[in-house]
């Protein structure tokens, strides 16, 4: 490790540590003002045990997933003065009711901009009524047109992804937008900054942004200030501050770059080295990308605008970003859409779960982390039940030991019902992609696990009758000779001790 990386990695540390004293000490103060209402048990008792049902029934009737309820249900009426403080905290949190007004404000902007070819729709209507019925509920419920004359270039390897990205961010003449959550100031993003600084001296409009949190240990506090400086817009989000933010739950998982509104590219890759070999943490890494050129590449332009402006805080014309027109011949139907924790929608699942409906030979998913609800298992164990080739893919070598406990508590169930487990022999795998019938493919950032599909900001691109989902399918072809199968292994049971274990760990899995 280089002198400056040392430096990196120290100024991160004691942010984290930094951060973490002050959360325990603000956890500390709840607990002594709890223990010093003790002296007026009795009314406060009685207050918090009505002031408790009531919650609890109105969180029991909310409109979520029974797995987010049950922790806070167990906790209120279990500790009803400590749980309903953390409860209106982070439930209640300030900060998360004003960035939603500000994404409503700004959505608002963006539907203007944003329109679907009615005849699109027709045409593939006419030739899938069940793909145009998908579509037709990105379209209704995420404002995310379908659209045709779009390239797709699938990459099996993010080092490939990387590479192409490389020479389109050259070819930039108007803008580049960039948004991952983690940015590593090391080697592999080295050769991307020297094209931003030289394209912003030319006058090229360049904007990055990376979560705060995602990017800690990878970034020190300097590097936004210093990315300025050199003539990169560039913006942390939601940062990390000394005192509890609970939207600091909600972090930015996407990953997009956008030039000219004519070429993007998406996938499971971050800005750092471990993404691309460069160093080998947990065995080979496997991750991928795609790459668009054509029509659809204002969906995710117009993604990248609406994170931005809520973390700025600032309006703007977006007009000039998206209205650009850009077609290419291609076949197929391409839909990119954005999944965000400030709606009721978790369209991600959503389309996955119609996916699942639709199989009918196989499906095939990859992905990092298996923390599933139970309606996702429940339509993965159906579609196993009447015959389609139901497989997922997860790490053979994990990067979290308890998440990855997690996602192993799920195999049982799921093999019972015939799904076909299988893990990564080779190290980690950090892509998150689903195929189907050698139809239709999902390719982006969400992860099969709660954190992605219920609390994160992701992006996703929905595909159909492009070239890019037979190289997927074949790509997973590919992989399953690398893979181990473990699923007889778990079908036929566990011991009495490590189903409690998994128990317990399921009952926070929706936290973790």
């Amino acid at each position: 490790m280089g002198a400056a990386e040392k430096k990196r990695s120290g100024n991160s540390i004691l942010r984290v540590i930094f951060v973490g004293i002050s959360l325990l000490l603000q956890v500390g103060w709840l607990l002594v003002t709890i223990l010093e209402l003790n002296r007026y048990s009795t009314p406060i008792s009685l207050m918090s045990s009505v002031i408790a049902s009531i919650v609890v029934l109105r969180l029991y009737s909310k409109n979520t997933n029974s797995a987010f309820k049950m922790p806070w249900i167990m906790l209120i009426m279990a500790l009803p003065v400590m749980g309903l403080s953390l409860y209106l905290m982070v439930e209640a949190s300030g900060s998360t009711k004003r960035s939603k007004r500000k994404m409503d404000s700004i959505r608002t902007q963006l539907r203007g901009e944003l329109n679907q070819d009615s005849q699109v729709m027709e045409i593939l209507r006419n030739e899938s009524p069940a793909v145009a019925n998908q579509c037709g509920y990105l379209w209704n419920h995420a404002h995310s047109p379908v659209y045709r004359n779009t390239r797709t270039d699938y990459y099996a390897e993010a080092k490939d992804a990387l590479e192409a990205m490389k020479i389109e961010l050259e070819k930039a003449e108007s803008f580049i937008f960039m948004e991952y959550f983690i940015v590593e100031d090391a080697q592999s993003f080295e050769p991307i900054l020297d094209i931003l600084v030289r394209k912003a001296a030319q006058g090229v409009e360049v904007r990055l942004m990376y979560d705060d949190i995602g990017s800690v240990g990878y970034v020190n506090l300097k590097f936004a200030r210093r990315m300025n400086q050199l003539g990169i817009r560039c913006q942390a989000f939601n940062p990390a501050m000394p005192f509890l933010n609970f939207f600091m739950n909600h972090r930015d998982h996407r990953k997009i770059t956008v030039i000219d509104g004519k070429v993007a590219f998406t996938g499971g890759y971050n800005l750092a080295n471990e993404y691309f070999g460069i160093t080998e943490p947990f065995g080979k890494w496997k991750d991928t990308g795609l790459r668009l050129e054509g029509e659809a590449v204002q969906s995710l332009a117009a993604t990248f605008l609406e994170i931005w402006s809520v973390s700025t805080r600032k309006t703007e014309d977006v007009s000039r970003y998206l209205n650009i027109c850009h077609s290419v011949t291609a076949p197929g139907y391409v839909q990119p859409f954005g999944d965000d924790p400030l709606t009721d929608e978790r369209c991600a699942e959503n389309v996955l779960l119609n996916m699942l409906g639709r199989a009918e030979r196989y499906i095939y998913f990859i992905t990092p982390y298996l923390i599933i609800t139970d309606e996702m298992n429940r339509a993965l164990g159906l579609a196993a039940k009447r015959g389609v080739d139901v497989r997922i893919i997860t790490p053979g070598i994990p990067d979290k030991k308890t998440v990855y406990a997690v996602t192993r508590s799920y195999y049982a169930g799921l093999a019972r019902q015939g799904v076909r487990i299988f893990e990564y022999s080779p190290g980690f795998c950090h892509a998150k992609q689903c195929v189907c019938d050698d139809s239709s493919a999902m390719i982006g950032t969400s992860n099969l696990d709660y954190r992605s599909l219920y609390l994160h900001f992701e992006n996703d691109v929905f595909l159909y009758d492009c070239p890019a989902v037979g190289d997927m399918a074949k790509d997973f072809r590919e992989m399953f000779p690398q893979c181990r199968e473990v699923t007889e292994k778990y079908r036929t049971g566990r011991s009495g001790i490590l189903r409690m274990w998994q128990c317990i760990l399921r009952l926070f899995a929706p936290m973790l």
